[in-house]
């Protein structure tokens, strides 16, 4: 996020596209209804499905799953052509502008009203209650990203921020919501196939170099490793506690709970917190940062090289090597975050702040760019065998595949099973009841669970979660990836469904 949760209180205008915030974000989701009601700021919702902040909006584009570049573009289209646009801000800090402007001449709300589903009038809208009222914040999540295009998508939030000034202000900003807790941590921490710690190149010489020195021994290639997506067929993984996946592991290793352990814990707005320990763990149980280093010291010993010896007395030693060797988190110890309620990063000296707004002045690459992107078809049509799209996502109730909550008695009372959501107007077609049992198919493969018919997804559209093993909607994805990002398309896919037995 460029900008802090807080901020989105400050905005006058909030475009959300690709999350269902209240259900997947419900903090950030209560933060947008408070800045509706209390701060009577516009909202722009752009979603397949009439999702709850849909009834919170000035206006709900409700467009054709994967078409967001085209919308996005549309929205741009309308700022220029109104003159909308900062100029000012584009001149001063901004390059490639002429040409990107050349290239959303091919997106009149006209042409992307026939490409996305969405009404003309309803793009023009959306793009003047965005470019009018500053500062101006956009919400995304991973309905941006899952696609083939998933990079571009993300570009062309970018391309609108950049189109209104809506950097570097509060209440303004590009703001991806971070799907689950420390997954900013984690990523912030070289758990990139490409980068070391703060986002340093693993091809870049320096930054090699001070690995080196800190280290003794780095991988040889600069070549980016694998993506968790491209290990998947090498590779299996173990959990907190037995789950669907561990039951294919042959080794499980018993690591301790949030808190059972020291550490920190970063944030979607860059936030870095304290984890404090809370009781000791059970039985062998021990703290990732103990199992990471004992593996590595047993390899080091197979291997008869690299580090002599992963020894550290405790997360707080990790930490102090964490901010000699990453420039964002430089200024960054235990003995700060035990006196705060965190530190966003960039923070780079003992004595900073910290960074609750990114790009205030400049950005980190001198000038932010215009980057050209244009529409790109999803990578499966719907057609007679399939003629329905498949979009996913999360329900409030349940998270990811169900690991703990699954294992809580209130979630899974409230929402104990799968529930495929069909328009009427499709389950009129398909003779299929409300609570029914249907069958959905994709070339991939099928899952068995009941219907909900409801007006929320549009017609031509069903929506699963991947919650629920006994019908597990990612079965059914299509994993034609994004070439750059190499992230699988989920959000969208060809379906077909059935009414089924009891």
């Amino acid at each position: 996020m460029t900008n802090s949760i807080g901020d989105v209180e400050a905005a006058r205008a909030i475009l959300i596209v690709g999350s269902n915030t209240t259900e997947q974000h419900p903090v950030i989701g209560l933060a947008v209804k408070r800045a509706v009601r209390k701060g009577g700021a516009k909202l722009i919702v752009a979603d397949p499905r009439t999702i709850e902040l849909a009834g919170f909006a000035d206006v709900h584009l409700r467009h054709r799953p994967g078409t967001d570049l085209a919308l996005l573009n549309g929205l741009a289209h309308v700022i220029v052509a109104e003159n909308r646009h900062r100029r000012e801000f584009i001149e001063a800090r901004t390059e490639g502008f002429d040409e990107w402007r050349a290239a959303i001449g091919e997106y009149p709300p006209e042409r992307v009203s026939e490409m996305a589903g969405v009404p003309a009038a309803d793009i023009i809208r959306a793009a003047r209650l965005y470019a009018d009222n500053l500062p101006a914040a956009i919400l995304y999540a991973m309905g941006i990203t899952q696609h083939v295009c998933g990079h571009q998508n993300v570009l062309a939030v970018a391309n609108l921020a950049l189109l209104t000034g809506n950097i570097g202000l509060p209440g303004s900003g590009v703001n991806p919501l971070r799907g689950q807790n420390n997954v900013q941590g984690a990523c912030d921490m070289g758990a990139l196939p490409n980068v070391f710690s703060g986002y340093q190149s693993v091809s870049d010489s320096a930054a090699r170099g001070k690995f080196v020195k800190a280290w003794g021994r780095i991988p040889e290639s600069e070549k980016p490793g694998l993506t968790v997506i491209e290990m998947i067929g090498a590779a299996g993984s173990g959990n907190i506690f037995l789950n669907e996946t561990t039951n294919f592991a042959h080794v499980v290793l018993p690591a301790a709970s949030f808190a059972e352990k020291d550490g920190t814990f970063t944030n979607t707005e860059r936030r870095v917190q304290r984890v404090r320990k809370a009781i000791n763990p059970p039985g062998e149980a021990k703290a990732d940062w103990e199992i990471i280093c004992e593996i590595a010291n047993r390899l080091s010993h197979i291997a008869g090289n690299g580090r002599a010896a992963w020894t550290y007395a405790d997360p707080a030693e990790i930490l102090q090597e964490i901010a000699s060797l990453t420039p964002s988190y430089g200024g960054i110890s235990f003995d700060r975050l035990e006196a705060s309620y965190g530190l966003q990063w960039p923070c780079p000296t003992p004595d900073h702040p910290g960074t609750p707004i990114l790009h205030t002045e400049r950005f980190t690459r001198g000038r932010g760019k215009f980057s050209v992107v244009h529409h790109v078809e999803q990578a499966e049509q719907p057609d007679v065998d399939y003629p329905l799209t498949l979009t996913t996502g999360r329900r409030l109730q349940q998270y990811h595949t169900g690991t703990m909550t699954r294992r809580a008695a209130g979630p899974e009372f409230v929402a104990p099973e799968e529930l495929v959501e069909i328009n009427p107007a499709d389950a009129a077609t398909l003779g299929v009841a409300d609570g029914g049992w249907v069958t959905v198919a994709s070339r991939r493969g099928e899952v068995r669970a009941r219907a909900w018919v409801t007006d929320r997804p549009r017609p031509g559209v069903v929506f699963m979660t991947f919650h629920f093993v006994e019908a597990l909607g990612n079965v059914l994805t299509n994993p034609a990836l994004d070439p750059v990002a190499k992230i699988p398309e989920y959000k969208v896919c060809a379906v077909k469904v059935s009414a089924a037995l009891n």
